[in-house]
């Protein structure tokens, strides 16, 4: 049998804030090829989760602790949907090829998310031009962008 617990989620918490990325999973599935993928992200606020989509499958987010904004944007990189799991809502499905990124608002947040398997890494076209930094700096600004984005908006670089 297989569990989230908090001693787990606690450590899992302390991972991500040891972690270059600051970031750290956990995964329920037995390995990359599963056909369903299953796994706990712990995330502090100041990981870069870059506009990405994955077309060939769904995203299902569940915040387990603290708040996460999620962003939909269109082709064009403008702002169409934004939802703060664990206040707006509990549970959000990204569909296939939509353009997303996500932020946590809260130091010690863990997002649980489920996905089709096999595991494939967002490749090259997957990964919004229109978003990319190039430094501590632009990331800082982008992350800040994320916290208060609002539908029709657009990320302009500084």
């Amino acid at each position: 049998m297989k569990q989230l617990n908090p001693v787990l989620l606690d450590d899992l918490v302390c991972q991500a804030q040891a972690s270059p990325r600051r970031r750290a999973n956990f995964n329920l599935h037995e390995d990359l090829a599963d056909p369903v993928q299953r796994l706990a992200i712990a995330m502090e606020p100041d990981t870069l989760v870059q506009v990405h989509r994955h077309p060939q499958t769904f995203e299902l987010l569940y915040p387990l602790r603290g708040r996460f904004v999620v962003l939909h944007f269109d082709d064009a990189g403008v702002v169409i949907g934004r939802t703060v799991l664990g206040t707006d809502c509990q549970v959000q499905e990204n569909p296939a090829g939509q353009w997303h990124a996500v932020l946590s608002l809260d130091s010690g947040g863990v997002i649980f998310e489920v996905k089709h398997g096999p595991y494939v890494p967002v490749g090259e076209g997957d990964t919004a031009p229109w978003c990319l930094t190039r430094n501590a700096a632009e990331t800082a600004d982008l992350l800040a962008w994320y916290g208060k984005a609002q539908v029709g908006e657009r990320y302009a670089a500084s």
